[in-house]
């Protein structure tokens, strides 16, 4: 949202905090991306790169340079949109493998479409571990493979749960769809609770395979949360009253989804990420939706009337 201060000072100060930020994201951003590019580039699978946040995991695998792999159903779609996102894939040099998540055997052939060759011996290796025996079939969940090296690594992205098994090694790293709620740390009510049961479940089973993994939790999509200022039940921003669910205070991240693809796409090639739940909380996109109503009342010159409902109410 543009800054909308009530004086010159306040906007002054709310700018250069946004700016500070900004930098600093650039500065982190530009030393990460250096010390990739010092480096072979991983292979990018993304599975579920149509969807509405893996296009843009798509988009930035591709600006990082990274030789990007997408999973389709269909290579020539009869919606215009959807022919018009692949096309935007393919001149940004991304390559497009026929498959479908719940197919079994589109899967494992995408999957070796990551197979590498280590600039040091020039020999081809394969998902497996030298001298190890292939693994067994394990159910494939919502999440991302990475395998690494000082050289180079794989990424594949699966963002949809599929009813199916990868043969995959114990040196690839799984990124569960997540990129909302730490689903561990959350006290959701039905029906939000059966779903994020089910991505319990997946962290689970992604930790019980052995293989590395990255949780990212990054809030609210900017997309999806900003365009209503926060109304539940609606599209489009208040007119003359305002829902708010609870008393409002509570603090919320909204980031944009270009920004969460760049962050993951930046963790799936960082070993430090191995392991590790990777949080995306921009102090600046940090607000209640007591605070996201005041700064659009300022913007648009006009006080809305609140309609604040308890939570007893919103349970009913």
């Amino acid at each position: 949202l543009p800054e909308c201060s009530s004086s010159h000072t306040d906007q002054a100060l709310e700018r250069a905090r946004a700016e500070q930020f900004r930098n600093l994201a650039r500065r982190l951003a530009e030393s990460c991306e250096a010390g990739i590019m010092a480096s072979e580039k991983s292979k990018i699978l993304v599975v579920g790169g149509t969807g509405h946040l893996g296009r843009h995991v798509v988009a930035a695998s591709a600006r990082l340079g990274h030789p990007t792999i997408a999973l389709v159903r269909d290579m020539a779609p009869s919606d215009p949109a959807k022919a018009q996102l692949l096309k935007s894939f393919q001149d940004l040099g991304v390559t497009l493998v026929k498959g479908d998540l719940y197919d079994h055997a589109s899967l494992v052939s995408a999957v070796k479409a990551l197979t590498w060759s280590s600039p040091r011996s020039g020999s081809s290796r394969s998902p497996t571990r030298p001298g190890s025996s292939p693994p067994s079939r394990r159910p494939a969940t919502s999440r991302t493979t990475a395998e690494h090296n000082k050289f180079n690594c794989s990424v594949v992205l699966l963002l949809s749960h599929a009813d199916a098994r990868l043969e995959l090694g114990s040196r690839h790293r799984f990124f569960p769809s997540e990129f909302g709620l730490n689903v561990d740390r959350t006290g959701a009510v039905e029906p939000a609770r059966s779903i994020l049961s089910a991505k319990v479940a997946i962290r689970r089973a992604v930790e019980a395979s052995e293989i590395p993994y990255t949780f990212v939790v990054a809030g609210f999509f900017a997309g999806h949360g900003l365009p209503s200022i926060g109304q539940v039940l609606s599209r489009a921003p208040p007119t003359d009253k305002a829902v708010v669910l609870g008393d409002g205070n509570t603090k919320v991240v909204f980031v944009e989804e270009g920004d969460i693809g760049t962050y993951t796409v930046l963790a799936a090639a960082d070993p430090r990420a191995k392991n590790k739940t990777l949080y995306i909380k921009p102090p600046a996109d940090t607000l209640s939706h007591n605070e996201l109503l005041s700064l659009w009342e300022k913007k648009i010159g006009k006080t809305f009337r609140r309609e604040y409902l308890p939570e007893d109410a919103v349970l009913k």
